[in-house]
């Protein structure tokens, strides 16, 4: 991987790890709302996590990195699980999605210090 795609890698894994996380959380959270708040809440979750796919979808176009296609994939099974009320089996998801974002952090990371920019 040279310089230029190892920085765009990180700064992607780096920020689709936040967003997974938080995900992730609110996906944890959900299961314990009230039934007749949770279909609204349901709604706008997909929405959040339809938006990290996307936004691991840019990273994917632009460095071309498989663990941000495994990623995508990861997001597409916690959208329908999550679509279907298995938020366990989602959740779970969501955490292979994160271990996919870890993975390219990692890498770039390595190319970054092995540069001395770390």
């Amino acid at each position: 991987m040279d310089l230029k795609t190892a920085i765009k890698t990180y700064q992607f894994a780096e920020r689709a790890k936040s967003e997974l996380i938080v995900c992730s959380q609110l996906l944890n959270a959900l299961a314990g709302f009230p039934e007749q708040e949770r279909p609204g809440a349901k709604r706008m979750l997909l929405l959040v996590i339809e938006s990290v796919r996307s936004e691991l979808e840019f990273a994917f176009r632009d460095t071309e990195r498989a663990e941000f296609k495994k990623g995508i994939g990861f997001l597409n099974e916690a959208i329908s699980l999550s679509g279907s009320d298995q938020y366990g089996s989602a959740v779970l998801k969501l955490s292979e999605a994160i271990s996919a974002a870890t993975t390219a952090a990692q890498g770039a990371w390595k190319v970054l210090a092995d540069n001395g920019l770390l």
